[in-house]
């Protein structure tokens, strides 16, 4: 078998390839005027160019095949064109309108590139602007504005992603399409991602075990690279935000170049936060922490493809308010000194883009090293851990028609965990995993506006743990060795009327295979000691999605609804046991359990006042086992209404907005069997944004207050909340992003 690919990838490479392909034109506005600036972005090559002053723009050394070309400009509505290359010399010539709603972006999350309204499984998205502006030093409070996205915090510096009721090992987090793998299995460790170089997420609600195995029942978030450079150039930025509330700053800087043929960028940045301040004005004991980060990658695009390497490196310091922590902690700063945890993460990753006439092949694979250490005192280590991860995938497009589009794949992972230096707390096994599974999909267009995706795929699991203690003694650890195997797939439809309102209904199987923690820990963990349960089965989702996005000029709805059936579905709970220390044990159990809800959302901006926008969504989820209990970490309803208004060039000031914006939680009433009743809240934000033209430069300028009135909170989803401590309160931020080289 390995032979075989090795010898297919050799007369691959030795094929003589001839594309010439040329794609050139104008871009103008409704009166023909040219637009200078207009970016001319190939995704599926990582090309990009700007228009010249006469709104004139080439694009060459482009491969053979189908290719997505988005066109977007600062005030002016995102164009998307698609297109079929074989030889082939393409004029096009694009009229932009000024924007009144944002327009779909193109998204690249799952198999295919497409626009978001083009995709059968609804992509939300979030653009670095909005990252930029939310005015909080944790990116998972950004995404939370996404409706059915939630979080669970301990703090600022910890926060994990809630999708639909889902989380932990539910949700699959990806950076730039690969999954990342740190330790994820607890609300105490957070994600792992740090937004310099992001240029945007996009969110799926829902399983997508099709399109990434095990871990995605509930979702996933895929933090996708910033674009290259413009052909020709070389560009730079420094990015300064400083947060009143914890005496945060955060600095980044960034550096990418662009030839016709190679593409390159490095980025750094640094954060350092000391313990924030809760509504009110009380401070949270070791709530401080610190991150830095170096990223870089390269690349070439040729006649016969793209090939990219990435460097990901990630390191946290962050506190953990607990109630040792509070025995020792006296006083504000933003030192980690006692009850840390100690991070390390390095990420080495390739994407390569093949063509073969009009066959695609898509060849990714990594590499990750995660290190996490707990710092209970100066100089003590409690747990030391070390996971190795290598995943890979090939996925083979076969030759498009606008009528059909077929892939065939394979995906795999093997992992490696290991406890190093014989630290005082093993919590986890040492452990083997493994990890193949083979899809394939079909999208098809069999009458006028409708669109059909369909595809199976089936996986093979495996999890080896060795023994560890001495048997007997309350910190054994049993050997295991399990073997999972599941087949999943999905159907999906959308239908577009009049071109104005798309419909989409999807039926989805995924699975998720227990986790190391959840299979063998056997510790002490924070507060409580988990015991866990070697007999646990494969959790299996089937869920329901059905949409509804109406679109004109001035106004967008949107609606979602949703039913997730699963069986076996995975959750710890307390026991009247206690360790020999007198912690409170918690065992790992099983249930079958349905979650179902949905989103609504709203935006309109009047016709006879173009300066005003309002914005409101909605969200809304149940989770119950079948016997009629209610699931744990399941988010209260929250609604969030914002008004923004914009105005025409003021001197300096590009179109400058102002936005105030609320959001309200319910009460949560429905908490599980070890949960508490939560009261709900409202928040009241407001944020000023603008470009800055000074010195034929552009500088991008944003000013956030979060939570105005200094509100007391708890958040339902907060792990600080057993310990009578509230969310963050007001916050002013500056964000300021300044071009260094242009």
């Amino acid at each position: 078998m390995k032979r075989s690919i090795i010898v297919f990838f050799v007369l691959f490479l030795c094929l003589k390839v001839n594309a010439q392909n040329i794609i050139k034109g104008h871009v103008t506005d409704e009166s023909n005027v040219p637009l200078l600036g207009v970016e001319v972005y190939i995704p599926d090559v990582n090309k990009l160019i700007t228009t010249d002053q006469n709104g004139y723009y080439e694009l060459g050394n482009i491969p053979n095949g189908n290719m997505k070309i988005k066109y977007s400009f600062l005030g002016y509505n995102t164009k998307i064109k698609s297109v079929i290359l074989n030889n082939t010399h393409l004029t096009l010539n694009i009229v932009l309108k000024p924007s009144v709603i944002n327009t779909p972006e193109i998204v690249v999350t799952g198999n295919y590139i497409n626009s978001q309204h083009d995709n059968i499984v609804k992509i939300d998205v979030m653009d670095d602007e909005d990252i930029e502006t939310s005015g909080s030093p944790n990116i998972m409070e950004s995404i939370s504005k996404v409706p059915g996205v939630d979080m669970i915090s301990k703090g600022q510096g910890i926060a994990k992603p809630v999708i639909r009721g889902l989380s932990m090992n539910n949700v699959l987090v990806l950076n730039n399409g690969f999954r990342i793998e740190n330790y994820q299995f607890s609300e105490d460790h957070p994600i792992g991602i740090d937004d310099s170089d992001v240029g945007r997420i996009e969110v799926i609600k829902g399983p997508a075990s099709l399109l990434y195995g095990s871990d995605a029942i509930g979702g996933v978030l895929n933090f996708v690279k910033d674009n290259p450079a413009p052909e020709g150039k070389v560009i730079g930025d420094y990015r300064l935000q400083l947060y009143s509330n914890s005496i945060g700053i955060n600095n980044s800087l960034g550096l990418k170049g662009a030839t016709n043929n190679f593409f390159w960028g490095i980025n750094a940045s640094q954060k350092s936060h000391a313990d924030y301040k809760e509504g009110g004005g009380d401070i949270v004991p070791n709530s401080r922490f610190s991150e830095w980060t170096a990223n870089s990658n390269f690349g070439y695009t040729s006649k016969i493809g793209t090939f990219r390497v990435y460097y990901d490196y990630f390191k946290q310091k962050l506190g953990i308010t607990n109630p040792a922590s509070l025995a020792l902690v006296s006083s504000r700063g933003r030192k980690n000194e006692v009850f840390y945890q100690n991070l390390d993460h390095h990420l080495l990753s390739t994407k390569n883009v093949l063509y073969l006439g009009q066959w695609k092949i898509d060849a990714n694979a990594s590499y990750q090293d995660a290190i996490r250490k707990l710092n209970t005192a100066p100089g003590i280590t409690a747990v030391e851990m070390n996971l190795n991860t290598v995943s890979y995938e090939t996925k083979i497009h076969f030759p498009y028609s606008d009528k059909s589009e077929y892939l065939i794949g394979i995906q795999g992972l093997t992992q490696k965990n290991r406890n190093h230096n014989d630290r005082i707390a093993q919590f986890l096994s040492d452990a083997d995993i493994n990890n193949v599974g083979i899809l394939g999909m079909a999208q098809l267009s069999l009458i006028e506006n409708l669109k059909i995706q369909t595809g199976i795929r089936y996986d093979w699991y495996r999890t080896k743990a060795y023994e560890m203690g001495i048997e007997g003694s309350e910190t054994y650890h049993a050997p295991i060795d399990k073997k999972y195997s599941n087949l999943n797939g999905s159907l999906g439809f959308s239908y577009n009327l009049y071109d104005k309102m798309l419909f989409r209904l999807n039926f989805a199987k995924g699975y998720r295979v227990p986790n190391i923690s959840e299979l063998t820990s056997n510790g002490l963990h924070d507060n409580r000691y988990e015991v866990g349960n070697s007999d646990l089965l494969a959790q299996d989702s089937y869920e329901t999605d059905a949409s509804v996005h109406y679109e004109r000029e001035n106004l967008v709805f949107d609606v979602s609804l949703f039913y997730n059936k699963i069986n076996n579905y995975i959750f710890v709970s307390p026991t009247d046991e206690t360790s020999s220390d007198g912690a409170k044990i918690y065992r790992y159990s099983q249930t079958d359990a349905k979650l179902y809800g949905g989103e609504a959302g709203f935006h309109y901006h009047p016709s006879a006042i173009n300066w005003l926008h309002f914005k409101t969504t909605y969200s809304y989820v149940i989770g119950k086992e079948d016997s009629g209990s209610y699931l744990p970490f399941i988010p209260a309803n929250k609604l969030r209404f914002e008004v923004r208004f914009t105005a025409q060039n003021m001197g300096v000031l590009n179109k400058p907005s102002f936005q105030i914006s609320t959001l309200t939680a319910f009460d949560q009433n429905n908490p599980s069997a070890f949960e508490t009743s939560t009261s709900g809240y409202t928040l009241v934000n407001l944020n000023l944004y603008s470009v800055l033209h000074i010195l034929g430069r552009s500088f991008e300028m944003s000013l956030a207050a979060n939570n105005i009135f200094d509100k007391k909170y708890i958040d339902h989803l907060s792990t600080l909340k057993d310990l009578g401590y509230g969310g963050e309160g007001r916050n002013i931020s500056l964000t300021l992003k300044v071009p260094i080289i242009n």
